[in-house]
């Protein structure tokens, strides 16, 4: 069975579509691990518009701060507060991949089902809206596949799918086409053009700058576990606004 982190997969009842989850306000959030602080006093809001890239160095804690924020580690210090609803309802509301989807030993299709009912989605829907989300990520005329055998592109977009069927309010991408080659990288970056495109708040981490400036209207660039910017895209890669953000702007390899 899929580890629940990959897509929430704890059975809670749907999110009432009358609460507001949005803004998410992070306030002085930090996390220790070993004895050693990785993340130190994070503050950020974001609103309920945008596409948002964490970008920065390896080990600055960009994927830390995903899973802090989507609920799947408890901050050590601090807090990321969604605007409402329950906690049941703010899991139902969100949804998170990976760099390397896991996938059930079953079909394509069977894997999105899965999904569904792990988020007690009434038995009748579940087809329905397993082919919907297949049919806008590419997949529908693989949909009794076993997912296992999908090339890499085909496994990512099958996580998009599966995440796109449970109807988030906000999407969280730790690298999604970190392993992919160019073809399947664009695929992907149009399903989440796409998916933005319904309403589905974007935060995203990327290594790549040209995907950067494709996606995100806005940047949150961390180094050694601090955030050092948040500020619209083209700001940060045209004219960044500390030494730290130049530096990582034009190629130079910061600790």
């Amino acid at each position: 069975m899929d580890s629940p982190t990959t897509y929430e997969a704890t059975a809670v009842s749907p999110a009432d579509a009358s609460f507001e989850l949005l803004p998410l306000r992070v306030s002085a959030l930090g996390f220790d691990a070993g004895g050693e602080t990785l993340l130190a006093d994070v503050n950020f809001t974001l609103e309920r518009q945008g596409r948002t890239c964490v970008v920065g160095p390896n080990g600055a804690g960009k994927s830390l701060l995903l899973r802090l924020c989507h609920g799947l580690l408890r901050p050590t210090r601090g807090e990321a507060r969604w605007a409402g609803g329950s906690v049941a309802q703010q899991r139902c509301a969100q949804a998170m991949l990976f760099q390397r989807p896991a996938l059930l030993r079953r079909s394509v299709q069977a894997n999105v089902e899965h999904a569904l009912a792990a988020r007690d989605t009434p038995r009748g829907e579940r087809h329905e809206r397993a082919l919907s989300a297949l049919e806008k990520t590419g997949l529908v005329e693989l949909a009794r596949r076993d997912a296992r055998v999908l090339s890499g592109g085909e496994q990512q977009r099958l996580a998009l799918a599966r995440a796109w069927a449970l109807e988030p309010r906000v999407l969280f991408l730790d690298e999604p086409t970190a392993h992919l080659d160019p073809a399947a990288t664009q695929a992907v970056e149009e399903i989440i053009t796409r998916i933005d495109d319904e309403g589905v708040r974007i935060i995203m981490v990327s290594h790549d700058m040209g995907q950067v400036r494709r996606i995100a209207s806005e940047i949150l660039f961390l180094h050694n576990g601090r955030l050092v910017e948040h500020s619209p895209v083209e700001s940060f890669l045209d004219a960044p606004g500390t030494k730290l953000g130049a530096a990582f702007v034009a190629g130079r390899l910061l600790w």
